[in-house]
């Protein structure tokens, strides 16, 4: 088994504390991508789970064992870095079974488990190859092989894709998606900068700031049902727009009041003693829709990217307010200069008092 379980877990450099409270239950078989802006502490997260750092409070359990005070090498996990750290002057081979020798596994051992994780990752016809001979793609793929012949119980990943171009970054991401697939009862953490690469490959994301985490969930959950508005505007791209306004009616339904001319209607519960109170209401870019009726947003369209298969408009609202996007599907380059009426569904609108979803309060 390789249930991970942190508990209560921090990390503090003297009197700076990077990381506090951190609770976090992984089951075998799980892959979980941390994500946050930098700085947030996920890659020294990682490390502190690779035993590369010391945890300063709380404990960390590995398959129910404690692993604060035990060496990295004893915890049963293989850690894939940003640069492929390959040795090279090895072959892809000689790479890939080099800590097989260490561990004084026989030939015939060696000789299997590399095979083996060759013929996963689609390596084998490069097992004689020199690094230098390899595409940047191909390198990380041995530098997973390299990781995945120790059959550990957890593997760690810290960017592994992020030195790689944009199409090579799709396929090993695609690769990286089999692999999983191919080992199912492997649990995996990944970290990541790259909302792509969250939504795609986890089965859990850990979103952390502010020394902590922000909020755990499937990437669909964390996408349509964020509790604050860190996570509302840190997942998905572009951005969350935030509008502010006042919420002027409970009941079964908050209706809120935009700055300026707008009404959101909104299937969010509230309070009769929320009337009156200033909120944030949240919209993506994509659930915004040119409308002749009601209108949530009114503006001049300020610019206009042509993507192909969709555009998205920046304007700036009239009555002052902060610039919103809009990703329409298609193409509309002749709406630049032109006033925009936008309106979303009532189940598209999120509403934010004091930063946090009025669903989770």
């Amino acid at each position: 088994m390789a249930d991970l379980k942190l508990t209560d877990v921090a990390k503090s450099y003297g009197e700076v504390h990077v990381l506090k409270h951190i609770d976090l239950d992984i089951k075998t078989g799980e892959l979980i991508v941390f994500v946050g802006p930098s700085g947030c502490g996920k890659s020294t997260l990682l490390r502190m789970i690779a035993g590369l750092e010391k945890i300063t409070g709380g404990t960390l359990e590995i398959g129910g064992q404690v692993m604060n005070d035990v060496p990295p090498a004893q915890r049963g996990i293989a850690m894939v870095f940003q640069s492929y750290a390959l040795y090279p002057h090895m072959t892809v081979r000689e790479n890939m079974e080099f800590a097989l020798k260490i561990a004084r596994k026989s030939r015939a051992e060696i000789d299997a488990a590399v095979d083996k994780a060759a013929a996963i990752l689609q390596l084998t016809p490069y097992l004689d190859r020199l690094p230098k001979a390899l595409s940047g793609g191909q390198r990380q793929r041995v530098a997973i092989g390299r990781a995945i012949v120790r059959d550990p119980k957890v593997y760690l990943f810290d960017e592994p894709l992020s030195n790689l171009d944009a199409a090579l970054r799709v396929a090993t991401r695609i690769e990286i998606a089999q692999l999983k697939e191919a080992m199912p009862n492997s649990t995996m953490i990944y970290v990541t900068h790259d909302q792509v690469e969250a939504m795609t490959l986890a089965d859990r994301i850990v979103v952390l700031a502010g020394g902590g985490i922000a909020q755990v969930g499937a990437p669909l959950e964390l996408y349509e049902r964020p509790e604050s508005e860190f996570v509302a505007r840190f997942i998905g791209s572009p951005a969350m727009n935030l509008v502010p306004g006042e919420i002027v009616e409970t009941g079964d339904r908050t209706v809120v009041k935009l700055d300026g001319e707008g009404t959101a209607v909104s299937a969010v519960p509230s309070r009769p003693e929320d009337r009156g109170k200033r909120v944030n209401v949240g919209v993506r870019p994509e659930d915004l829709e040119i409308t002749e009726g009601a209108v949530m947003i009114d503006g001049k369209v300020d610019f206009v990217e042509a993507l192909g298969e969709v555009t998205l408009l920046y304007f700036v609202p009239e009555h002052g307010r902060d610039p919103v996007i809009a990703k329409l599907p298609g193409v509309h380059p002749d709406l630049r200069g032109q006033q925009v009426r936008l309106t979303a569904a009532p189940e598209k609108v999120h509403v934010f008092m004091d930063g946090r979803s009025l669903l989770y309060r």
